[in-house]
């Protein structure tokens, strides 16, 4: 049955222009600016530091807030429509405490949401629209449209395979699966919750099941909302057959990072914190996402390494097993010097370091005896090479500088002799 939109309008004007309704919008306006003046005392007292409370409190206290308009315009709307009901028309403030009404619990649940999704920044429009929404279904519900409005929807359709779905399917189809997106969305934030909070599991493993909770429930999500609307999901075969192929030539690279990315995870061979080096890439492990890992180094620029590249390659992990790492100086002495004297200052340029480790000791070796001196090696151990090395190293070579300087010990430079023998030159 088709509606009549022109005598629903007409029938619009005709109830505005009637007494009652001017008395009920004034009774409403009234009405609301209580309520709005009750928000705003409410807001003023509570204030907007949540500093010394509990998380209880002041979720508590952001609810108050948030529910105190609306709750207040209802208690009020309700008051004045049992007032004025024995001697006019209230079917404006019926219409009122219906929307008043359900303004009161799309902010409770989304305020709920949006403590359960932090950082969640699309939460502020998907409520403004998901307000609308209701608000115009409740108003279509109230005059008496909703009822046509659906058997409309409900004519048209289409065809996909055999089956036939219809407008009024596809909207319902697209609700339950928003609800229930959502409410996977929230059970996965709870058990990545809980996960964060229990004790002796690695990070690792903590961040992989939360990724495999948070996919399995979405499936199963859009697995459930589907047949509840009568969508047959044998005829999403085709597409899942497409996305197979996709798979498998388009999006190989994609497809092999995701999959290198959890057996990362899986696996624990690079954890956060690690110090790792891959091809010209060196940093700290950052982050770790199912596509690619986050490299830092020590100038602060970040790398992003595509997971496949880790599982495929040589990566040199600096703290896999044990962040104690070796690193070493060369330095070139004379060969009129004292070799020991000079051997026993680089150990002491070492130790007087507070990043060097006392155990293994710092070592000087004699490797070479060079052209022009000898060739000596100072090794020394540090456990935090995520700090880096460049400033460790210039500190013990500003230390042994000045440590040569006093004890007269020289540093020799490339030196050519010229010989003059029976009147020929020799080099």
């Amino acid at each position: 049955m088709a509606v009549d939109f022109a005598a629903l309008w007409q029938g619009v004007v005709t109830e505005a222009q009637h007494p009652d309704t001017l008395w009920q919008a004034l009774v409403l306006a009234c009405c609301l600016g209580l309520a709005k003046l009750a928000e705003g005392v409410v807001r003023e007292r509570t204030g907007t530091s949540a500093d010394g409370l509990s998380r209880a409190r002041a979720l508590g206290r952001g609810g108050l807030r948030r529910l105190v308009f609306p709750v207040a315009g209802v208690v009020l709307v309700a008051i004045s429509r049992g007032l004025l009901y024995p001697h006019i028309h209230v079917q404006l403030l019926s219409l009122a405490m219906s929307l008043l009404g359900s303004l009161a619990i799309i902010r409770a649940v989304f305020y709920i949401l949006r403590h359960s999704f932090s950082g969640a920044a699309w939460l502020a429009d998907f409520e403004r629209g998901f307000a609308l929404l209701v608000w115009s279904v409740v108003a279509l519900h109230l005059v008496g449209v909703l009822p046509d409005l659906i058997k409309v929807l409900d004519a048209w359709g289409f065809h996909v395979g055999k089956a036939h779905v219809t407008a009024w399917q596809l909207l319902q189809g697209t609700a339950m699966v928003l609800v229930t997106v959502l409410c996977a969305l929230w059970l996965g934030n709870a058990a990545e919750v809980r996960l964060n909070r229990a004790a002796g599991l690695d990070d690792n493993f903590r961040v992989v099941l939360s990724r495999l909770v948070k996919a399995l429930l979405l499936v199963v999500a859009v697995l459930i909302s589907l047949p509840v609307v009568g969508v047959d999901l044998t005829t999403l075969s085709v597409f899942g057959g497409a996305l197979g192929v996709g798979l498998g030539f388009g999006l190989q690279k994609i497809a092999s990072n995701y999959v290198s990315g959890f057996i990362i995870l899986l696996e624990r061979s690079i954890r956060l914190g690690n110090v790792i080096s891959v091809g010209a890439d060196r940093g700290e492990v950052t982050q770790i996402t199912t596509r690619y890992t986050v490299l830092r180094n020590t100038t602060g620029v970040e790398s992003l390494v595509p997971n496949e590249l880790l599982v495929g390659s040589v990566v040199q992990n600096e703290s896999y097993t044990d962040h104690r790492v070796r690193f070493a100086l060369q330095v070139q002495v004379s060969y009129e010097c004292d070799v020991e004297h000079a051997m026993a200052i680089l150990v002491q340029a070492a130790q007087t370091q507070p990043r060097v480790l006392a155990d293994p000791p710092p070592a000087a070796l004699l490797t070479a005896f060079a052209e022009s001196g000898l060739n000596l090696e100072l090794g020394f151990w540090i456990k935090d090479p995520e700090q880096g090395t460049l400033a460790i190293r210039s500190d013990i070579n500003l230390a042994i500088w000045h440590a040569f300087q006093a004890a007269g010990i020289g540093i020799p430079y490339p030196q050519r002799e010229l010989r003059i023998l029976q009147g020929s030159l020799h080099v």
